[in-house]
This record gives structure tokens, C-alpha cells and sequence, in this order.
């Protein structure tokens, strides 16, 4: 389908950034001739003056909030049709400029951690600096860990080198992997990561074997070079933590984050501990497939076939506010409202960028893509990114810009919250024998996927650092060892652990920005403590919940957390996800004939 094709009603509004090209143009050579020279020196060396601290962190909020707006409208123009140069080439402008803009304002951080804790204090008691506390006293608690001007200069400049790891093997998984061709529904194709993913769901036995193998051979082919690329970017993460003078990697990247390390603890401790329901489900699978024999590339199967919700879109987006009535009535109108004023691109088109994804703007409502088809995947797709978009306009509508932006750690919570509460109101009203055990296979592979799989994921990195912190070399051998005893702890007897998920490792582009995947299983663990409350407290757990959605950036995470009522420095969230899981394989149970 072409895009003009498409009705209106289903595409976004982006006249809500920018009314036309034109002015998007007309804003960044207003930008670019206002602060690409622009004399940031006035505030070096006086930052300890309450005057000019507000003056120079006003000033960057303006330059933020500018460039954001080019930067999402190009971004998003770009993503209606990536084949478009034009775009391509105003997102590089942007970027470039950006690039050129902060560099020169690389000097703010390393001048306030040079000042006097009683003035950091001071700044942080006053109220003009409100809108700023929280970031001061993250500079206050990292004095230990900035460096002088001169070595973060050096620091800044070698970001771009460090980072060279990331795209080696981006161009070894894209451009070089060479991935061969092999059989799917009769006829032969070239294997691509999309279709790896639809065949090992849905192909016939000796095609997702064939597939698996080839898949993995055209890795095994390049295991030493992406070893060099993973390894030289783990020494990086060495390199900058005992630069910055940390313990560890892993201290180092939750610091930044400004999130408890035992919260890592914690996951890694209950997911072991709850691992032979994961070896009962994954035995379970095997027996409700009727296989003599389960490989790694059958973990993906559905064990429920033809059970999809097939709903266009109008009909499918009323299902999933109807699903989120027990957020109330002021969350289902606002649900509406951003399907009703363009904030979703609804359909796929011609060269669209695939998938879904939600982008949240200070100066505008939030913006959604999807490429939407009436699949039962697809209806949850819809709650999922509405629920980063309405976590976004809540923090808009009540932070000011420099604490509107949540962290990663908490982004993907609320909507999971969403997809949760949707699966529970559907299994509710359903009738139908078949869907509701389609439904609880949905349910217990997001714990597999997002919970059981990334917690793997998170062992695996945390194995790898440390070995190379203890002066280990990162061999094939030594990683693939690590991972293979890993798939098998994680994964039980009820498989085979075919010998090339030992390389599954050489895959994750996650690995490449190190300490990052634990969040997605800390995610699905608030979302199950945060649903079960609202579904047993109503509307108290509702309030606690919105206040939790309108937080922002405003704190560390954990306390913004612990406003829904979750504290992940304690061991009940991830008690009550592991009993959650339980209870789903129990009741699945009970469905079968």
C-alpha cells in the first residue's frame, strides 16, 4: 500500500511539531546560527554563582528543547518512508549539530563537581533549583568518578573510538554474516533475522532445524571476529570503570543509573530459585507438542494454534481500552484521544520502517508507529505502546523538561502494565476453551522471553565482565562454555541443548551496551506487582500507579517505583512474579484435555 492511500484518521499529525518542511528548516538554521558559535565560555569558571548556574542550565533546556523538536520531526518523516534522502540527510544535520552544540558544553559537569560540597548543598536546598535538584545531587554523589576538564575532554573524544565495537558488529550482523537461503512453506528463500524469528513460530520440523543450523552456522563462520568485537568492547567498560575508579562494571553502570545493585542481586537470586517451574514448563511444552524430542529451535512453537484475534484496527484499539478499564475512565479517555488527534501511523505502507515504537516530546503530545495487522500479537502491540505513550504525557503534564525524561529502567513498565491487564480482561470474558489457553501460552513466553531469557542474558554479561576484570581473556571457547552451562541451568532437561545455542551469545546486540537487558526482566516484575495491586486495591493502587506515571525523571528510579508501590531492594516483587508464573503453568494445566 502507498502512503497516500492511507486514510488520514490513520496517520499521525506531525504538523503538532512542525507545520511544514519548511519551518522545520526555518528552525534549524535558526538553531544552527544561534548556538552553533554561541560564546558557552561566559559561564566557564563561574558556575559557583547561583545566577549564572541558572542562566547556563535555562540555556540548555532551550537548546534541548529545540533540538528535540528537529530532531523527532526528521526522525519521524524519515520512519514514513526510509527510502526518502531527504530525511535521511536533515537526521545527520541534526545529529551533527547536536554533536557540535554539547561538546562545547562538556565543560558544566566537570566544573560543578570541582565545587564545594556546602555549595552543591546549598544549590540543591534552594528552591530556584527545583527543576534541577535531583541532577545536582546525582553530580554531588559522582564526585568520586568525574575526572578533571582535561581527562573528560580526553573521555568525551574517545567515545567516539570506544564505540567503534558496537559497529563492527553491527556490519558483521548485517553486512557479513552471509546468511544462506533454505526452505520455508515449500520454497527456498534467503534466511534474514525477521524471518528466522516467523519460522521457528511457525515452519514444519525440518524447517526450523534447517534454519536453526544455517542460522547459527553463518555465525559459527565469523565466531573469532565477533569475539574481537565483544571483547574489545567489555575492555572498554574496563577501561572506563577503573578510569572513573569503580569496583566494577556493573557498578559503574548502575550507578549511572542510579539504581541499587542488589536489585540485580535480587533478580539473578529469585529467578534461580524459581527455575523448575521453568524446567516444568519447558517439559510441559514438549508433551503438549507431542514430540518425542525437544531442540532449542521448538522452544518458539505456539502450543496453541488458529486462536487470533483477527480485529481491525478500530475494532481491535476499542478492545484494549475496554481491557484497561481498571485504570479508570480518565486513562481510557485519554486512550482515545491519542487515536482520535494523530498520534498513531497506523498501517504499514511502502518502505515504512517495520515494527512499533512509542517517541515522547516535550512540546507535543507523544507519537506512536505501528504496522498494524489483525493479529491477537498486534492487538497487544497496541496496548504496549500506548502505555509508553500515556507514560510519557503523564510525566510531560507534570514535570518540567529537565525531569520529564524516564530513565530506561523504567520504561518498559508501563507498558506491560498495559499488555497484563489487557491478557487478564480478555482471558475474563472469554468463553472459548482454545483462546484462553492461547492466552496463557502468550503469557507464560513473555515470562520466558522478557523474565527467564534477559535474567540469562544479564548472568551471562555479569560472568563475562568479571572474568575480564580478573585480567581473563575473552576466548570463543571460554564465552561459548559460559553460555552453554547457562541455557542448560536456565532451560532444564526437557530440551536438548543443540551445540550451536552455544554461540546464541555472538547474536545480542544488547551485549553491546552492557548491563542494559536486566531492565527488561525488572520491567515485567514491577508491571506483575503494579497489576496485581490495582486489581486488588482498585482505585488507591490507581492513584499510587498515576503518581508513579507522572514522576518522570524527578528521583532515582526505585523511589519512583516505590510510588506504585514496588520496592525492588526487597525480595517481594520478584516473589510475586515467580508465583504469577506458577500459577499461570498451573492453570494452563488444568485447561488441557
Amino acid at each position: 500500500m502507498k502512503r497516500e492511500e492511507i486514510a488520514n484518521n490513520l496517520k499521525w499529525n506531525l504538523v503538532d511539531i512542525f507545520e511544514s518542511d519548511e519551518a522545520w528548516e526555518q528552525e534549524y538554521k535558526s538553531v544552527e546560527t544561534e548556538y552553533a558559535n554561541y560564546d558557552f565560555d561566559v559561564f566557564k569558571g563561574k558556575l559557583s554563582s547561583k545566577e549564572t548556574l541558572l542562566s547556563c542550565l535555562h540555556l540548555v533546556d532551550t537548546i534541548s528543547r529545540r533540538i528535540e523538536k528537529l530532531y523527532l520531526y526528521a526522525n519521524l518523516r524519515h520512519d514514513e518512508d526510509v527510502r526518502v534522502s531527504k530525511y535521511t540527510s536533515s537526521l545527520a544535520m541534526v545529529g551533527a549539530m547536536m554533536s557540535k552544540i554539547f561538546a562545547r558544553l562538556s565543560f558544566i559537569e566537570p566544573e560543578l563537581t570541582t565545587l564545594k560540597e556546602s555549595v552543591l548543598n546549598g544549590f540543591i536546598a534552594d528552591p530556584d533549583f527545583a527543576p534541577y535538584d535531583y541532577m545536582l545531587r546525582k553530580i554531588a554523589a559522582s564526585k568520586a568518578h568525574v575526572l578533571s576538564e582535561g581527562e573528560e575532554k580526553l573521555l568525551t573524544l574517545s567515545a567516539d573510538v570506544m564505540g567503534g565495537f558496537q559497529d563492527v558488529f553491527s556490519m558483521l550482523n548485517n553486512a557479513n554474516l552471509n546468511l544462506p537461503t533454505a526452505k520455508f512453506n515449500g520454497e527456498e528463500m534467503s534466511i534474514s533475522h525477521g524471518m528466522y524469528g516467523v519460522v521457528l513460530r511457525s515452519g514444519k520440523d525440518e524447517e526450523r532445524k534447517e534454519w536453526f543450523e544455517k542460522y547459527y552456522g553463518a555465525y559459527i563462520k565469523l565466531i573469532d571476529s565477533i569475539t574481537q568485537a565483544y571483547y574489545g568492547n567489555v575492555k572498554k567498560d574496563v577501561f572506563y570503570k577503573t578510569a572513573r575508579k569503580y569496583d566494577s562494571c556493573k557498578e559503574m553502570a548502575m550507578k549511572n543509573e542510579d539504581v541499587d545493585p542488589v536489585v540485580y542481586e535480587n533478580l539473578i537470586e529469585t529467578v534461580h530459585a524459581a527455575l523448575p517451574a521453568m524446567h516444568e514448563y519447558i517439559a510441559l511444552r514438549k508433551e503438549v507438542l507431542g514430540i518425542s524430542q525437544q531442540h532449542m529451535y521448538d522452544v518458539h512453537l505456539p502450543l496453541v494454534q488458529n486462536a487470533d484475534i483477527k480485529l481491525p484496527f478500530e475494532e481491535a484499539y476499542d478492545l484494549v481500552v475496554e481491557g484497561l478499564a481498571p485504570l479508570g475512565k480518565d486513562y481510557q479517555a485519554l486512550l482515545r484521544k491519542g487515536k482520535d488527534e494523530g498520534w498513531i501511523d497506523v498501517c504499514e505502507s511502502e518502505g515504512k520502517r517495520c515494527g512499533a515504537y512509542s517517541a515522547g516530546i516535550y512540546d507535543a503530545h507523544p507519537f506512536v508507529l505501528l504496522n498494524y495487522q489483525p493479529t491477537t500479537n498486534d492487538v497487544f502491540t497496541i496496548a504496549h505502546e500506548m502505555g509508553h505513550a500515556l507514560h510519557s504525557y503523564k510525566s510531560v503534564q507534570n514535570q518540567p523538561y529537565s525531569k520529564a525524561q524516564y530513565t530506561i529502567f523504567l520504561a518498559e513498565i508501563a507498558s506491560t502494565v498495559n499488555e497484563v491487564l489487557l491478557l487478564k480482561h480478555l482471558y475474563k470474558k472469554s468463553e472459548d476453551k482454545k483462546l484462553k489457553k492461547y492466552l496463557l501460552n502468550y503469557y507464560m513466553d513473555m515470562f520466558r522471553s522478557t523474565l527467564f531469557r534477559q535474567t540469562q542474558f544479564a548472568e551471562f554479561e555479569q560472568i563475562a565482565h568479571t572474568k575480564a576484570e580478573n585480567g581473563e581473556a575473552l576466548t570463543k571457547e571460554s564465552l561459548n562454555e559460559v553460555y552453554y552451562a547457562l541455557n542448560k541451568q536456565y532451560y532444564g532437561d526437557g530440551v536438548i541443548h543443540d551445540e550451536e545455542i552455544a554461540y546464541e551469545w555472538a547474536r545480542i546486540p544488547h551485549f553491546y551496551n552492557a548491563f542494559y537487558v536486566y531492565k527488561y526482566a525488572t520491567g515485567i516484575i514491577s508491571a506483575l506487582s503494579i497489576v496485581k495491586r490495582i486489581l486488588s486495591e482498585g482505585e488507591s493502587a490507581v492513584e499510587d500507579y498515576f503518581r508513579f506515571l507522572s514522576a518522570g525523571g524527578e528521583q532515582d528510579p526505585v523511589s519512583i517505583l516505590k510510588k506504585a508501590g514496588v520496592d525492588l531492594t526487597e525480595k517481594t516483587p520478584f516473589d510475586v512474579a515467580m508465583e504469577e508464573f506458577k500459577a499461570t503453568l498451573e492453570e494452563f494445566k488444568t485447561l488441557l484435555d
